[in-house]
Formats: structure tokens, C-alpha cells, sequence
């Protein structure tokens, strides 16, 4: 085999890599270039700032807009991240350092089964677990449902995370004579830190767009709403109804919102790895 013959092939492979490439970032870039061409028009202040409202209200040519949806959905992803973090971290951890436990076998079929349990079915088990007995829709019932979204992506990302620590890490605290959980909390888990940060980001950007389960839990207002306890909207599902409306304004502001909902969800990326980084360059 000559050297030109294999500067030939290395040249080929690359542009396979290339077009490879290509063919996967287009799609996203198309998508996202739709997106903005159709909604960066409704991106005025008023959107920001005014409630969405009746249909008259927008007939009538008053200003409208979908802050309480930005408002509903920070509170309930951030309240469901709340629930679900220390739930699905726990499970990660006992998967991965306590893996003679016997309760690793139902954990590990409960985390598959949510893993793979269409979205809307986990709104119906929150609908069930807290809309019924309380007999309301609010912003708990749509934080329990996106939660249970989360749990088993965290769970697997913390246990794939916490596998791949080198286990001396764990001999040096045991040989110094700290129990189990105190070699996990001080050593393990920090020297994991960027990569249990990003499977919480994984779980927490799921679930930021997940609109069908929120159907059946928060329901969803027209008005600004701060009690947890009563319905609350979300960009999600109020991208799903301005969609089907026959008002052609309130499609544009549906453009708008999955703008808004993309630049949350990447906004929350570049939070969570500036984050990153910092812990890591403290640590070195």
C-alpha cells in the first residue's frame, strides 16, 4: 500500500465524516431556520410583558402576549426538577455503588418502564396520583408529571456516570477508614460532578418541552397564575393550543413561543456547562 493510495483513503473518510455530518446537522438547522422565519415577527415587547387573555382581546387589536406562560413554565420545570433530582440521583447511586442490594432489580425495572412509558401516559398516572385526590388541576399535579419524566434519565445518567469513576477513588476513602456513604458524598460524586450535571441537563431539556402531560395535570391558563395550587401554563402546552386555534395572530405567537422555549432550553445548557467548568478549574 503506497502513502498516496492511504492519503487517498484518509481524504475519503474524512469527507464521509463531512457528509455524514451534514446529513444530521440540516434537518436541525432547517427546523430552527423555520421556526424563526415564522415567529420572529410576534417576538415584540408585549409578548413579554402581557398576558395572553380572552380572543377578543386580541380581535381587538389590544396588545397580547405569553408571559405568564414563561412565568408557568420556569416555575414548574424548576419544581419538578426538585422533586425529581434527589429521587432519580438517589437511584442512580444505589444502582451503581450498592449493586447487591436486593432492591436493585425492582429499581432498575421501574426506571426501564418510565424510561420507555410514552409521555402522556405519565400525565395520566400524576392526573391519578394527585389531580384526583385533590380534585383540581394545578401547577403541582404538572411538576409531579414532568418529574416522573425525569427520574429515570437521571437515574441511568448518574448510574452510567458513577460506573465509569475510577474505583481507587473509593479504595483510598475506605482504606482511611470513612464509611460507604461518606466515601460516595465527598469523593464519588464530586469527582462526577460534570457528568451527573449533564444527565440532570438531559433529563431537566425533556422535559421542558413535554406538553401532553400537562394536558391532564396543570391544565393551563390565559392569565398570570403564582399559586402552585391552581392551573398554570407553560410554553409547551400553550404552544399546542395557539397551533390548533383559528386565529391566525395566535399561530404566529406559537412560532414565537418554540422560539422562546429553544433559547430557554439553551440557556439552561450553557448555565449548566459554564457551571461546569467553574467547579472543574476550582478543583484544579
Amino acid at each position: 500500500m503506497t502513502l498516496r493510495f492511504r492519503h487517498i483513503r484518509d481524504y475519503a473518510v474524512r469527507a464521509v465524516l463531512v457528509l455524514c455530518t451534514v446529513c444530521l446537522v440540516a434537518p436541525l438547522l432547517v427546523i430552527i431556520g423555520y421556526v424563526l422565519v415564522n415567529g420572529i415577527s410576534a417576538l415584540t415587547p408585549a409578548f413579554f410583558t402581557e398576558e395572553l387573555g380572552s380572543p377578543a382581546r386580541a380581535m381587538q387589536g389590544r396588545p397580547t402576549g405569553l408571559f405568564h406562560s414563561i412565568v408557568g413554565t420556569v416555575v414548574i420545570d424548576l419544581l419538578a426538577l426538585s422533586f425529581a433530582a434527589p429521587v432519580g440521583m438517589g437511584a442512580g447511586i444505589m444502582l451503581s455503588e450498592y449493586s447487591e442490594n436486593p432492591l436493585n432489580g425492582p429499581i432498575r425495572i421501574l426506571t426501564g418502564t418510565l424510561n420507555g412509558m410514552p409521555a402522556i401516559l405519565m400525565g395520566l398516572l400524576a392526573f391519578s396520583l394527585v389531580v384526583r385526590p385533590t380534585g383540581r388541576f394545578s401547577a403541582v399535579a404538572g411538576s409531579v408529571a414532568l418529574a416522573f419524566v425525569m427520574v429515570p434519565i437521571i437515574a441511568r445518567s448518574v448510574e452510567s456516570v458513577l460506573r465509569t469513576t475510577p474505583w481507587s477513588l473509593r479504595e483510598v476513602g475506605l482504606a482511611l477508614g470513612l464509611p460507604r456513604w461518606r466515601v460516595i458524598v465527598s469523593t464519588v460524586l464530586p469527582a462526577a460532578r460534570s457528568g451527573i450535571l449533564t444527565g440532570v441537563l438531559i433529563a431537566f431539556a425533556r422535559a421542558a418541552g413535554e406538553a401532553a402531560p400537562l394536558l391532564f395535570t396543570s391544565f393551563g391558563q390565559n392569565y398570570l397564575n403564582l399559586d402552585i395550587r391552581r392551573p398554570m401554563d407553560t410554553l409547551p402546552q400553550r404552544l399546542y393550543s395557539l397551533a390548533i386555534s383559528p386565529y391566525q395572530e395566535w399561530h404566529a405567537m406559537g412560532w414565537a413561543a418554540a422560539i422562546v422555549l429553544l433559547l430557554f432550553v439553551m440557556a439552561c445548557f450553557l448555565a449548566a456547562r459554564a457551571l461546569s467548568r467553574a467547579h472543574g478549574g476550582r478543583d484544579a
